[in-house]
């Protein structure tokens, strides 16, 4: 089955109507999952839809949250998510951050009691579209065992950067803090195949290549090692202590029955950097890029992601047609 996208995010959003969420709150998360089927990353897309729709029939999120945005000081926005999902309380920010980082040079936005369940890219990318630079970092439930500990208690804890370049089409990458993103993981379990080797360890704390072992009672390893387990840390003083949001280790989501997502919080700082003393850095970063390429880089950061999009906008977005069939039954739809 070939959908275009639009088709396709207003079908995923009468599936999450169905379940639970507002209209308007539909919509934002829906474009968010067709995004990444749209761009080829399946990993987040219509695979997480079993998540969304169990998280929802749990009432460990509120798919109508309303969030409540507020200004303690000229350069940070606090939002309260409300336990909603987090690219609904992006949204409702996303326009003041801008306004802010052009009249104070940056913007922090501090987003607590969110639901992060998708991608970072797509949470950045719009920014660095219209000039800006943009980092984002989340936390997520404890899901990594760090620096030699027993237990997991930091999280996957990803993160995405975006920044303008005066050639082309902004850089922009997104990365958990594990060897492998928990999605990834759930992918190669649904696919029957094993993961690399230093992926993740099993219930025992044995080191093991069945995604069924590491997601099932067994932890992941962070990237790197100690590197990757400092930029995890990192993550969760910006993502929970700065913004108010609870810890991986906070997390109460066993309560809730079918809960996939993680009720944690978000951190975003957003740079206009015209304000800043490097004079034309979307060509500074033309350059650099270009010296990159002259170096033997094959490709840059979401190069993939746009070839794909292209694809998808000139040709549809094809969708399995089962995983059709149950999007359109999830929809509650006739056809």
């Amino acid at each position: 089955m070939t959908l275009t996208e639009a088709a396709l995010v207003a079908l995923i959003a009468r599936a999450f109507e169905r379940h639970g969420m507002s209209p308007p709150n539909a919509a934002l998360v829906a474009a968010v999952v067709a995004a990444a089927e749209r761009d080829g990353a399946a990993s987040h897309g219509l695979l997480r839809l079993d998540g969304y729709i169990a998280t929802l029939r749990s009432g460990w999120v509120d798919g109508a949250a309303a969030p409540v945005v507020a200004q303690p000081a000229p350069a940070i926005l606090a939002v309260d998510a409300r336990n909603g999902f987090a690219q609904v309380a992006l949204a409702a920010v996303r326009d003041q951050a801008m306004a802010v980082a052009r009249s104070q040079g940056l913007a922090a936005v501090c987003i607590a009691d969110s639901h992060h369940f998708a991608a970072l890219w797509p949470d950045v990318e719009p920014f660095a579209e219209q000039g800006f630079i943009a980092l984002t970092v989340v936390n997520t439930r404890s899901r990594i065992v760090a620096w030699g500990g027993r237990r997991k208690v930091l999280g996957t804890n990803p993160m995405a950067f975006a920044c303008p370049r005066g050639d082309g089409p902004p850089v922009v990458w997104d990365q958990a803090s594990s060897q492998r993103a928990q999605g990834e993981v759930l992918k190669a379990r649904i696919e029957g195949r094993p993961v690399p080797e230093g992926v993740g360890l099993d219930a025992a704390g044995e080191p093991t290549t069945d995604p069924a072992s590491i997601l099932d009672g067994g932890a992941l390893l962070p990237f790197g090692g100690h590197k990757g387990a400092g930029i995890a840390f990192m993550i969760e003083v910006l993502a929970a202590a700065m913004t108010g949001g609870r810890f991986g280790f906070q997390d109460d989501s066993p309560a809730f029955p079918g809960a996939q997502t993680s009720r944690a919080g978000q951190f975003l700082l957003v740079i206009d950097p015209a304000r800043g003393p490097g004079g034309d850095v979307p060509g500074r970063i033309a350059s650099l890029v270009s010296m990159l390429r002259e170096a033997g880089a094959q490709r840059m950061p979401g190069d993939e992601r746009r070839h794909r999009r292209a694809q998808s906008l000139r040709d549809g977005i094809s969708i399995p047609d089962a995983a059709h069939a149950k999007l359109v039954a999830l929809a509650g739809d006739t056809q």
